[in-house]
């Protein structure tokens, strides 16, 4: 599939396919997005909301949520209002989301079947990495939403003033937003 992807890539940019995707660094919109890597919002989510090729940053991960105050997606978030000019923020769950229910013990059982050794799951516990809370996913996309909200809201580099966080849940087949009640 990657040379596929490839030989793509180098006739996309022979034929000059880029040039409709112009624009800067800066977001037209002043908007940054948190959702989830879900493969059915990758087009769904920026047409649904009208919003097009530099509209917005999009930060996606498992679960379009953030579970650490200083993990990457909070730091991307702090970039793009510190360094980009965002002033609002969206946080989108999404229906029948992957993560929703996700078992750790059941993603480290996955991990063995596919070689990853036992004594690699030990050494990470033994680091004091805590994988059943870091595997874990949750059981309700609106409160799971609501936390990654407050989270922002409440994180400690974020400015106390000038920034709109709220939270949705987008319908994964019709694109329909709901905003999640707080």
């Amino acid at each position: 599939m990657i040379e596929e992807i490839l030989k793509y890539n180098k006739e996309f940019v022979e034929q000059k396919g880029y040039e409709r995707f112009l624009t800067d660094k800066y977001p037209n919109k002043r908007i940054a997005i948190v959702t989830c890597m879900d493969t059915r919002l990758v087009e769904l989510l920026p047409a649904a909301l009208g919003l097009r090729n530099g509209d917005m940053k999009i930060i996606k991960n498992a679960g379009g949520t953030i579970t650490n105050p200083f993990d990457s997606a909070m730091r991307s978030l702090l970039v793009a209002v510190y360094e980009l000019g965002v002033t609002e923020i969206m946080v989108i769950g999404h229906t029948h989301c992957g993560v929703q229910g996700m078992d750790s013990a059941e993603m480290q059982h996955l991990m063995l079947e596919r070689g990853v050794p036992a004594s690699n799951i030990t050494l990470m516990k033994h680091c004091g990495i805590d994988l059943d809370s870091w595997l874990h996913g949750f059981d309700d996309t609106a409160a799971a939403v609501n936390e990654t909200v407050d989270l922002i809201e409440r994180h400690p580099l974020m400015p106390p003033e000038g920034i709109t966080v709220r939270g949705y849940i987008m319908d994964s087949v019709t694109g329909k937003l709901t905003q999640v009640e707080r």
